[in-house]
């Protein structure tokens, strides 16, 4: 991160595209505890750019020590407001963050494309903050997405892994593939356990807040693209690497 970025503006919604939409919250939130809570450990929990708590509220019925860290103050404030007991927040910059102790489970969801020197910062989570059994959850938008393939099918963006103007202005500065993904994990020296997709998705976000509001997509039909996404990660609206501390 910059110290020259404006990360509250960064979370405000554009003329055209939202920071975050109903999808995101009602049903990847969901879906991503479904596919973290095999491989939580007991024990503590760190999350990595909280925004406003929406995520964090999920994680409270797994752990009773949370801390959470986010830049922006204006998402913070909202979250102290909204999750008043059992959460320690630290408004800080991740470089400059300066945590009390390692972490047994550490949760970095749709944040490592904001980040200017994403190595960097999975290097000091391997080496500073995860613990030696600890695990850490990386979860990432995906380019290879069928959403973002269609876009560039129609012309939308040149090709599956550009930065759209309204990306860019949310702060995005990489959009990842599994392959790329793991590339840096492994570059900080993180061991890559697990790796899969969340939730198979042909719509981008605006579309699914609109079918969401109809009777056309049913509880069934979610679970079946989540189930299906398992078999085709590549084809997910998101890709998620399990990781544990890499060892010298």
């Amino acid at each position: 991160m910059s110290n020259t970025r404006n990360y509250n503006k960064e979370l405000k919604d554009t003329a055209d595209h939202k920071y975050a939409y109903n999808f995101d919250f009602d049903v990847m939130h969901k879906y991503m505890v479904t596919s973290f809570q095999p491989f939580f450990r007991e024990g503590n929990l760190l999350e990595l750019g909280s925004f406003k708590g929406d995520f964090t509220k999920r994680l409270i019925p797994f752990f009773n020590d949370i801390t959470c860290v986010e830049a922006s103050d204006e998402a913070i404030n909202i979250a102290k407001e909204n999750i008043k007991d059992r959460i320690t927040y630290f408004n800080s910059l991740f470089e400059k963050v300066e945590l009390p102790c390692k972490y047994d489970n550490i949760i970095l969801t749709h944040v490592l494309e904001h980040i200017d020197d994403p190595v960097a910062l999975m290097k000091r989570i391997n080496d500073e903050w995860l613990s030696d059994t600890g695990r850490f959850f990386l979860v990432c938008p995906n380019a290879n997405a069928p959403s973002r393939q269609i876009a560039v099918k129609m012309g939308l963006i040149t090709h599956n892994a550009a930065i759209t103007p309204a990306e860019k202005e949310h702060g995005h500065r990489i959009t990842y593939t599994l392959d790329t993904l793991e590339r840096d994990a492994k570059a900080a020296g993180l061991q890559v356990v697990h790796r899969s997709g969340i939730f198979f998705k042909a719509l981008a976000n605006f579309q699914w807040d609109r079918l969401l509001n109809t009777d056309i997509i049913s509880p069934e039909y979610l679970e079946g693209c989540y189930q299906l996404g398992q078999q085709y990660p590549d084809l997910c609206s998101s890709i998620f690497l399990m990781c544990e501390k890499g060892r010298s």
